[in-house]
């Protein structure tokens, strides 16, 4: 691994100072301490307080410091997660439990949350252990809403918080809450939260068209504590954005371009119980429905086109104590359904369609598992974990009465010792196991008689390897953590339809090869009084048949950012005032080599490389409650305070660089310049 001398100096830099500290996440049933052993020193979990003083609105905002995740698409709508290079449809998100799965269409984000509900956003980067969940190939993401009677102050039985926010680049925001105790620790807490954004403009002053939208969302929950050591809750979220888009959001629009009316609509229901017994058994159980769906009318073509995906499933776990040994058994189950239609009337949509007779298309998926995970005190500071889990996957494609089936075992094993007080090592290894999963719902239509499932399509499956080292004492934080991680039999559709194949249609999804990423990340930190510094270092290198990966390349499997750091400064001299300011580097990314699929179909003549250019942005963010209590309370932001113009590393590259014309449109959204944000709330 060579890493030129600018990239070493960065490296001091971040050695230098504080990391945002991994620690166990939290369950989302029943919000008692997880222990995590297999990938613990690159876990990172977000706080309350964190997703407060950013004052974030959107994805991007939320993970701005994670040193594993990297957001990309502009649009809040467009968004797209990645964990260490793998795009979301490759990682297990759960909000209080409930998977966030399939994809609508592929131009689009797959992640849809509202930062004002969450308590806690849980980060588990790499394949981890059996609890991980279903084809958390690149990890798992576990967002957790807030609950009432935590929210409630001392000696009151209801309360509520009133917000109003504005941002300069360019929109405003405002919400409302309120919760209160229905009995003992039982509780109702209700919420709206409305955003309205124009397009925003980018570091040069230019506006970004198609980059506005309105936002609006409800969300109740209720349950708690019922005594004997039970505890039930149940929730209930709406979220829905419009805008006039693009044909593709997440891709810049010119001048002369069309725009289309999008709505995309999110509905949540979950209901979590958990039970704390004296035998030492405990028990918690997840039962979830989630229906999205998307719609674009496209009025120049086949008109009004909507895709929905249902979810529900169950995840049930006992976790015992028995001797040093803490033992979590459980299953899950989710069945998956999405459906694209042509919403039009039948004269507009028919002579664009494939198949005249058929305006509608479904495939459905069947997963199954059962998992078990032992942790074990072998002596005061040896910690190891081991576990096991099997999954089934069924897809039926309805429409076209074929299908596929797979299932396998996966299995993991990590240690933690201290090896002197506050110094410790951790090594795992983890494999995970993913089948084919319901398709992208905007390109499930098919010609007739062709195959969209190659005959011979095997399961996918990863082995991660990571090892490290962490001291934490006096105040410092210091951990060091490389990883290597492989997929073998790559499931990916790769864009373009090989003539020479005349059973192939347009999209074929098969076993394209082998996936390689290695890297490390770098974490430091100091806090003494009302002082903190944070900082990171991270590096990787993924490659799919030995080329590296790219968004556009790429698409539904992952992309490629240059070597990134960041410095982040707080001051916190009383509870009445808080000010943090945050540096953050990509450093370039250069020489991508780029359409190989093009290039391997006689499109072009060769492929071609790209540029990922660097770029810095600095953001500074302050909370201020001038009576010296929550009760009134004033936060100001300033993002990218520099104007700084870059698309991010997590977009589609720009291939305007390469002079083809038939490519001059594919480019990542350049991401907003300056934003100043200012927020105002009463609690009450």
């Amino acid at each position: 691994m060579r890493i030129h001398t600018k990239i070493l100096s960065s490296c001091a830099v971040a050695l230098a100072f504080a990391s945002q500290s991994a620690h166990a996440g939290e369950t989302d049933a029943n919000a008692t301490h997880e222990i995590v052993v297999v990938g613990a020193l690159t876990n990172v979990a977000l706080d309350r307080e964190e997703i407060e003083i950013t004052q974030a609105h959107d994805l991007a905002d939320l993970f701005r410091n994670v040193p594993s995740v990297s957001v990309g698409g502009g649009v809040g709508l467009a968004q797209k997660i990645y964990v260490r290079g793998l795009e979301d449809s490759l990682l297990n998100v759960t909000i209080d439990g409930a998977p966030q799965r399939g994809t609508l269409f592929h131009h689009i984000g797959r992640v849809t949350i509202e930062p004002e509900l969450l308590e806690t956003v849980d980060v588990q980067a790499g394949p981890g252990e059996a609890t991980a969940g279903f084809g958390a190939v690149g990890g798992a993401i576990r967002f957790r809403t807030r609950n009432a009677v935590d929210m409630l102050q001392d000696g009151r039985d209801i309360g509520g918080i009133a917000k109003a926010g504005w941002f300069s680049n360019d929109g405003y925001k405002f919400s409302g809450t309120v919760y209160g105790r229905i009995a003992g620790d039982i509780g109702i807490l209700a919420s709206y939260v409305h955003v309205n954004r124009d397009p925003y403009r980018d570091g040069d002053g230019v506006r970004q068209l198609a980059t506005g939208a309105e936002q609006k969302l409800g969300f109740i929950k209720i349950g708690g504590e019922l005594g004997g050591g039970h505890r039930l809750t149940a929730s209930y979220e709406q979220r829905r954005e419009t805008g006039r888009f693009g044909q593709r959001p997440n891709w810049p629009v010119l001048a002369d371009a069309r725009l289309f009316d999008v709505e995309g609509k999110r509905q949540t229901t979950v209901l979590n119980y958990g039970h704390k017994g004296d035998s030492g058994v405990d028990i918690e159980a997840t039962g979830y429905w989630t229906r999205t769906n998307f719609s674009q009318n496209r009025d120049d073509r086949w008109g009004l086109y909507g895709a929905e995906i249902e979810t529900y499933g169950f995840d049930a776990r006992a976790n015992l104590a028995i001797g040093n040994h803490g033992i979590t058994v459980g299953a899950e189950h989710r069945r998956d359904e999405v459906t694209s239609a042509y919403l039009g009337a039948p004269a507009m949509w028919q002579p664009w369609a494939w198949d005249p007779n058929v305006g509608s298309f479904t495939e459905k998926g069947s997963l199954m598992g059962v998992y078990v995970q032992d942790h074990w005190r072998v002596i005061d500071p040896l910690l190891i974990s081991f576990g096991a889990r099997y999954d089934a996957y069924d897809l039926d494609q309805t429409t076209y009465r074929t299908g596929t089936h797979s299932d396998g075992v996966s299995f993991n094993v990590g240690a933690e010792f201290e090896i002197v007080r506050g110094l410790s090592l951790n090594a795992g290894y983890a494999e995970a196991f993913r089948g084919k999963e319901i398709g992208d719902a905007f390109t499930l239509e098919k010609r007739p008689g062709r195959l969209s499932l190659s005959p011979t399509l095997r399961r996918e499956k990863v082995d991660n390897l990571e090892g490290g080292l962490k001291y934490d004492a006096g105040g410092f934080t210091v951990s060091a953590v490389y990883y290597e991680m492989t997929i073998k039999d790559v499931i990916l559709d790769e864009l373009g339809r090989n003539a020479a194949q005349p059973s192939q249609d347009a999209v074929y999804y098969e076993n394209v090869g082998k996936f390689r990423s290695k890297g490390f990340e770098l974490r430091a930190g100091y806090r003494a009084g009302p002082f903190s510094i944070n900082s990171y270092y991270n590096h990787y290198d993924s490659r799919l048949n030995g080329n590296r990966i790219e968004g556009y390349e790429h698409i539904a499997l992952g992309n490629s950012m240059g070597d990134n750091w960041a410095v982040t400064v707080g001051f916190q001299p009383s509870d009445q005032f808080i000010f943090r300011a945050s540096l953050t580097r990509f450093e370039d990314l250069n020489d991508i080599e780029v359409l190989f699929r093009e290039s391997q179909l006689g499109f072009i003549d060769g492929t071609r490389l790209i540029d990922k250019p660097g770029y810095t942005t600095v953001d500074l963010f302050g909370s201020w409650r001038p009576f010296g209590t929550d009760r009134f309370e004033l936060q100001a932001a300033a993002y990218n305070l520099f104007d700084e113009t870059y698309i991010a590393h997590a977009s589609t590259a720009d291939y305007g660089q390469l002079g083809l014309p038939d490519y001059a449109i594919v480019s990542g959204l350049p991401e907003p310049g300056r934003n100043v944000r200012v927020t105002a709330s009463v609690r009450f």
